[in-house]
C-alpha cells in the first residue's frame, strides 16, 4: 500500500441528492483531516461492475485501495473487481444490515468507516465463490431468493430499514412456495434433499445472531450449508421467530452442516437449465449444477486493527 496514492471509492449513485451530498463531505472531510487523497466515482448500478474493474486495475497500478461504498450490491460488485485484480478493498457501509462491516469491525457510520479504513491495513479474509462469482457474506437458492425479491419490492415502496425487511420476510413465508428437490455431493457424500431453501453462509455474526452452531467452521476455512424440512407456513413463522431469538440450531426441521466444496444439481422443469440464485443481495439466474466453495485465494480486505479508537462498531445494531 502506498500511502501518497489516492484511494478509489465507488459510490451507488443512486442515493438522493442529500445523501450523495452527506456521503461526499463525509469521505472528503475524513481524507483531509487526515493529510490523505481520494478519487469519489459516484456510480449508476448498471455501470458498478465496469467502474470497478477499471478502479481496481487503477488500484492495482498505484499500490492503493479500491473501496465500497454503498449497500450489499455496492460492495460485492467491488469485492468481485477487487478479488480478480488482487488489490486491496476498503468498505464503507450504507446497506440495511451490513453483516460484512460488522464481522470486521468496521464502523457502520460513513465518516467513521472512511476515517477506520485511513488507518487499516490490508488483511486476508475468506470470501466464497458461487459458480466462480464472489460472495462475501451467503448465497442461497429457493426460498430465500424469492425472500430478497419481495423485500427489494417492498424497500421500494416502503423504504430501506429493518422493520420493512422483517415485513417483507412475514409476507414472503405466508405464501405458498415450491419445495426444491437437490442432489447434493460434498467430501464424497451425496444428500438427496427435498427443501424450502438451501443457504450457504460466510458471515460468522450472522450465523451466531440466528444461533446456528456452523459459526466456528468460517475458522477452519469452511462455509456453511443450511437447509429444512418441508413445512409450512405457520411451522416456517416458527423458524423465523427461533431464528430471532438466536436458536435456530434447536429446531429439529433444520440441518446443517459445513463444506469446502459443494455441488448442487437441482431437478428443474423440462427445458430449462438455469436457477435462480441470491449471492450478497443480488438475483441472478444461473446454469445447473451450482458450485459452492471457498475461493482458493482470499480477500485483501482493509480491516481495522485492535489499536483504532472506535472500538466494537455496530455491536448493538444486531
Amino acid at each position: 500500500m502506498n500511502p501518497a496514492a489516492a484511494l478509489l471509492f465507488i459510490i451507488n449513485a443512486t442515493s438522493g441528492s442529500h445523501d450523495r451530498e452527506d456521503t461526499r463531505v463525509a469521505i472528503e472531510t475524513a481524507l483531509a483531516a487526515a493529510g490523505r487523497t481520494g478519487e469519489l466515482l459516484f456510480t449508476p448500478p448498471g455501470e458498478l461492475a465496469r467502474v470497478a474493474v477499471q478502479a481496481a486495475a487503477t488500484a492495482r497500478a498505484r499500490n492503493t485501495a479500491v473501496v465500497g461504498v454503498g449497500g450489499d450490491g455496492t460492495i460485492n460488485a467491488v469485492a468481485q473487481a477487487a478479488h480478480a485484480a488482487g488489490c486491496a478493498m476498503g468498505v464503507v457501509p450504507q446497506g440495511t444490515f451490513n453483516y460484512f462491516a460488522r464481522t470486521h469491525g468496521i464502523p457502520t457510520e460513513t465518516a467513521e468507516a472512511t476515517v477506520a479504513l485511513l488507518q487499516a491495513a490490508p488483511v486476508p479474509v475468506q470470501v466464497g465463490l458461487v459458480n466462480d462469482r464472489v460472495f462475501l457474506v451467503n448465497a442461497s437458492l429457493g426460498l430465500y431468493p424469492e425472500l430478497l425479491q419481495d423485500r427489494e419490492a417492498y424497500k421500494a415502496r416502503f423504504g430501506r430499514n429493518r422493520l420493512v425487511a422483517f415485513g417483507a420476510a412475514l409476507v414472503t413465508l405466508l405464501t405458498p412456495h415450491r419445495q426444491l428437490r437437490l442432489r447434493i455431493e460434498s467430501g464424497g457424500i451425496v444428500r438427496e434433499v427435498i427443501t424450502p431453501t438451501l443457504f450457504i453462509a460466510n458471515n460468522r455474526l450472522q450465523l451466531e445472531q440466528v444461533g446456528l452452531p456452523q459459526a466456528s467452521a468460517l475458522d477452519r476455512g469452511c462455509l456453511a450449508a443450511v437447509t429444512s424440512q418441508p413445512i409450512g407456513a405457520l411451522a416456517m413463522l416458527g423458524l423465523l421467530w427461533r431464528g430471532v431469538q438466536g436458536r435456530l440450531g434447536e429446531a429439529d426441521a433444520v440441518s446443517s452442516f459445513e463444506f469446502q466444496h459443494l455441488v448442487v444439481w437441482p431437478r428443474l422443469p423440462m427445458g430449462r437449465r438455469t436457477v435462480k440464485v441470491a449471492f450478497d443481495g443480488e438475483l441472478v439466474w444461473m446454469r445447473s449444477p451450482v458450485d459452492f466453495r471457498v475461493a482458493p485465494e482470499p480477500l485483501n480486505l482493509l480491516k481495522p486493527g485492535p489499536d483504532v479508537p472506535f472500538g466494537d462498531f455496530g455491536a448493538g445494531d444486531a
